[in-house]
């Protein structure tokens, strides 16, 4: 039972980073500005030398010697605008207005973050039932938290690409955000299956409980 209790733990403390992992992709640009699921080094900017593009969840931020410039927070905004508003890096209106459409499923990040720290209160309160539960919301959080994983490797691989082939000397990469977000989905998987198999462990080592005693109590025959 001990051994249970010690996987439990193991799971619980899963769920909890993976929760922390989903709120670093929730602050990203323009909350905090260098955290970015894909950054783009602009290669064409003649009044300012470093010059980087950030993109977060809610919005972007454009960051410089001079200063940082960064967009409100709100739920979708085209990438391809931006970057086409520095550099002039060109994209296809198919390119365009699927980015656009694939942001605006972001909004996903805080959701699965706040389901995933549902699961980790559920883990905290031990029991069969309670692991239970945990192991279903976690496997919930999981899910939402892959689908919008591939989303992001989606919508900002057609922007990397085409920044990265476009040959202004711009250079873009998947940066902290989307590996935190890559991270947790694994973590929320591994949680899932930690919490559910203490549940069933814990089930049939208190039915092992129960007929022992049973046993115990019933008089001779």
């Amino acid at each position: 039972m001990a051994q249970t209790g010690f996987f439990h733990h193991i799971g619980t403390f899963l769920l909890f980073v993976s929760t922390i992992l989903l709120i670093i992709v929730c602050i990203s640009a323009p909350v905090v500005h260098d955290i970015a699921i894909l950054k783009v080094e602009l290669g064409n900017r003649p009044t300012s030398q470093h010059a980087t593009v950030t993109f977060g969840t809610f919005g972007w931020c454009i960051n410089n010697v001079d200063g940082d410039t960064c967009s409100s927070s709100h739920v979708g905004y085209s990438p391809a605008d931006v970057i086409n508003s520095q550099d002039n890096t060109q994209f296809s209106d198919y390119a365009r207005d699927t980015t656009r459409a694939l942001t605006k499923a972001m909004v996903l990040h805080p959701i699965a973050c706040g389901i995933s720290f549902i699961a980790f209160l559920l883990a905290l309160g031990a029991g069969v039932l309670g692991s239970f539960l945990a192991s279903v919301v976690a496997f919930l959080a999981f899910l939402l938290t892959a689908i919008i994983t591939i989303i992001d490797f989606v919508a900002f691989a057609v922007v990397r690409n085409n920044i990265n082939d476009n040959g202004t000397g711009a250079a873009a990469y998947f940066s902290t955000a989307i590996w935190c977000l890559l991270a947790a989905a694994i973590l929320l998987l591994l949680a899932t299956i930690v919490v559910f198999l203490t549940c069933c462990s814990g089930r049939r080592h208190h039915r092992t409980a129960a007929t022992t005693k049973t046993e115990y109590i019933s008089p001779p025959r």
